[in-house]
């Protein structure tokens, strides 16, 4: 799969120095890789300057495990080699790393990504965080707040209402507040303990520590020890690897009103299905075209030989919606089916991967974008194990439209902010039905 410019999933494993890291880290890497997964990986440096690639360095061990992409990164210089001024941001790293199925990060504590944190009972600066880590899970203060400073008198900010409770809770109870109290546990180097405490992003934690273990789980922090290779790669591949994804685009047959298929219709220069496949096919692992003609679209297969594109017949001798999704699901050979129509000029393939990544960690069977008109069910994501048999079962009381299923599944609405996050140019959902609008389109996309 070649997912041009689409950006990968990722999340990042941070842990203090020598705690594991790397060899957690190259562990992970491979077992994702023998699973078939393309892993990139990013390893940060805090201090200036570093060394690349040689046997025994943390990015060659990264390489050596099966990531496909590494980028090194410390203040002043990032390695593909470019010179950089100050420290690049790791969620710019990231969006460059395009075509993975997830991206490793190792560090950057405060990237903003979903974070799996690190504890070694042989690390001292480890075992001191796992003190206070479980000090505050024992007083039930939020994760993600400042636990050292509680005790330090210092107030947390005006809108961490939830903090500010915590604390004022705290004082009534006649906990010590005072200026220059500690906690029991608390040692002079408080601020660099404050600094590498798990955070709302932490999303798991990986350690030998029993009372990190039990932190964790007041937390609802899932929590695994440091051999449980497999066990933490399923749980990055439950929640956070890019899920496998047939894209189907529904060409249909001729349509009336444009005097001929919609898929062949003229627009730039190409046939229109053209330019849906060179925008879907990159964030696809098995692309579908279904079709009443596929005579008038093998045209495809010498254009696109490396999509290995199927052309696919209509299940049913009529047309309509709901039957139309009934062949896309029935013709794909993944767990996810993203169904777009073919006059969608500006379909997304961004919007596709965010579809599929929210469905992931939702559970929903279906991921469907709504907006003041309306479900857009034709570019939508939908769960294949459990929209076929309800459209089947749909399709045998009479129903014809796209959403006459929707009752009998978990259906996740994707808002319009969140489309547009994943496709800040908008306009995904427009469509041609006429010979006048597609022309009105094709200037359009001329003029910019």
């Amino acid at each position: 799969m070649n997912m041009v410019n689409i950006p990968s999933p990722a999340l990042a494993i941070v842990g203090r120095h020598n705690s594991g890291k790397t060899t957690l880290i190259e562990q992970l890497i491979a077992e994702l890789v023998s699973r078939g997964h393309d892993v990139g990986s990013v390893k940060h440096h805090s201090h200036v300057g570093f060394d690349i690639d040689y046997p025994g360095k943390d990015s060659y061990r990264h390489r050596a495990a099966g990531a496909s992409e590494t980028v090194i990164a410390a203040p002043g210089q990032i390695a593909r080699i470019k010179s950089i001024e100050g420290e690049v941001e790791c969620a710019d790293i990231v969006r460059s790393m395009y075509g993975h199925d997830i991206v490793i990060v190792e560090g950057y504590r405060k990237s903003g990504l979903p974070t799996i944190e690190i504890m070694r009972s042989g690390n001292e600066a480890d075992s001191r965080v796992a003190d206070v880590f479980a000090e505050g899970a024992r007083r039930g203060w939020p994760l993600g707040t400042d636990f050292t400073q509680f005790t330090r008198g210092t107030v947390p900010p005006a809108d961490d209402e939830e903090a500010r409770a915590v604390l004022s809770q705290t004082e009534d109870g006649g906990e010590p507040t005072a200026e220059g109290a500690h906690f029991k546990v608390q040692h002079p180097d408080h601020v660099d303990i404050s600094n590498k405490l798990p955070t709302s992003d932490t999303v798991a934690v990986a350690t030998d520590i029993e009372e990190a273990i039990h932190a964790a789980e007041l937390y609802n922090v899932p929590a695994f020890d440091l051999s449980d290779i497999a066990g933490l790669a399923d749980f990055v591949e439950q929640y956070y690897v890019r899920p496998r994804v047939t894209v189907v685009i529904q060409a249909g047959g001729e349509s009336r009103r444009m005097g001929r298929s919609k898929a062949t219709v003229p627009f730039a220069g190409r046939p229109l299905i053209s330019r849906l496949v060179e925008r879907l096919a990159p964030v696809s692992d098995d692309l579908v075209i279904t079709t009443n003609e596929p005579d008038n679209l093998t045209f495809l297969h010498a254009e696109f030989p490396q999509y290995r594109i199927q052309l696919v017949c209509d299940a049913f001798d009529y047309r309509g919606a709901l039957p139309g999704l009934y062949t896309a699901m029935q013709a794909a050979r993944n767990p996810y089916v993203a169904v777009v129509a073919c006059d969608m000029v500006f379909a997304s393939g961004s919007l596709v991967v965010a579809e599929a990544l929210a469905m992931n960690e939702s559970g929903a069977d279906v991921v469907v974008p709504v907006n003041k008109h309306g479900f857009e069910p034709f570019h939508a994501m939908y769960r294949r194990m459990a929209c076929l048999p309800a459209v089947r079962r749909a399709l045998d009381r009479g129903e014809k439209r796209a959403q006459a299923f929707f009752d009998d599944v978990k259906v996740l609405e994707f808002p319009q902010s969140k489309v547009l996050e994943a496709e800040p140019m908008g306009g995904c959902f427009i469509n041609a039905n006429t010979p006048d609008e597609l022309h009105a389109l094709e200037e359009s996309f001329l003029e910019g």
